[in-house]
């Protein structure tokens, strides 16, 4: 899905509150000082560069930070739809601020962290709340009329049944979009599975295929991932491959596990953190749930909302949670 840009919003004066004075009361020159003091207050933030990432989820957040941004502290926010590495090379440019969406990537942080040996343009900001979760699924119907189906040791013996005219002879796996964080390829080779990756291309591809095969009771298997809305409209079911252990994702190529559960992090340009923006608290402060974000991408997905309408009436109705952020 590209998501509509989002217009530049900037304090101004007339939606800031103006002081007054009654008759006879108070400097009157004072007062306009003060007013436009406080406007010029809100412009301090200046621009924020926020990548956006393809895929619905990444968007929520990023829109929701970014509408506040605008319309509380004034600034401009420029939304880049950026693939993950291609974000992250933008911390030392200048032209991204913020990747509100991390789900583990140990080269780049070798490349761009200073504890790490980088280049120091990038830092991490803490967790953004959601807990992401990548694994492999098969469609609902089948884990019912196939329950040994979710060993991935069984696998082989329903091979054939997922073959596609794409898969050379072999089942089909259907990798997403392949700029996602994933090892599909090497855990198949390495758990010597007879099937093929095949790459949707895109998020909202997987999930058209997803939909299409539980409706029509056809086979397939593939990447997919929480937090997703897409989840509670068609509750995938995962497949279980061996168990993930500290390390066995550290060689791309040797990969035979399943993926990590994942806090969820915030990376941020050196540069931005260190600037004194007030937008470096907002970012450092938002954290939210799966639950939460998965809303705000089906009001984009489902409910038809542009990325600015559905962060805003997230906003609106979660005035609390909005408080604590802003705090």
């Amino acid at each position: 899905m590209k998501l509509r840009k989002a217009s530049a919003i900037t304090g101004s004066l007339a939606t800031l509150p103006l002081v007054l004075s009654a008759c006879g009361g108070g400097d009157i020159a004072a007062e306009e000082k003060e007013n436009e003091s406080q406007v010029a207050a809100a412009g301090d933030c200046g621009e924020l560069n926020m990548a956006v990432n393809p895929w619905v989820g990444f968007a929520a957040d990023a829109y929701v930070v970014g509408h506040l941004a605008e319309t509380e502290l004034g600034c401009t926010v420029n939304y880049k739809d950026l693939k993950e590495e291609v974000s992250w090379q933008g911390f030392g440019t200048g032209e991204v601020d913020v990747v509100i969406e991390d789900w583990g990537h140990p080269d780049l942080e070798k490349l761009y962290f200073e504890d790490q040996g980088g280049d120091g343009s990038a830092v991490e900001m803490g967790p953004t709340g959601n807990v992401g979760i990548i694994g492999w699924y098969v469609a609902p119907w089948m884990a019912e009329e196939y329950p040994d189906i979710t060993d991935w040791e069984n696998l082989n013996d329903y091979a054939d049944m997922f073959e596609t005219p794409e898969s050379g002879g072999k089942g089909q796996f259907l990798g997403a979009d392949p700029s996602y964080v994933q090892f599909d390829e090497a855990i198949v080779a390495n758990l010597g599975l007879d099937f093929q990756v095949v790459f949707s291309g895109s998020e909202a591809a997987s999930i058209a295929a997803f939909e299409k095969a539980e409706a029509n009771k056809t086979p397939l298997i593939g990447y997919f991932y929480e937090p997703q809305w897409f989840m509670s409209e068609v509750p995938l079911v995962k497949v279980n491959l061996p168990e993930f252990t500290d390390g066995c994702q550290d060689v791309a190529q040797d990969v035979a596990c399943d993926y990590p559960e994942t806090q969820l992090q915030k990376i941020v340009a050196t540069e931005f953190a260190e600037s004194g923006s007030p937008a470096v608290d907002l970012v450092s402060n938002f954290q939210w749930t799966n639950d939460d974000q998965n809303l705000v991408a089906k009001y984009i997905s489902v409910d038809g909302m542009s990325a600015e309408e559905a962060a805003a009436t997230w906003v609106e109705e979660n005035p609390d949670k909005v408080e604590a952020w802003m705090s």
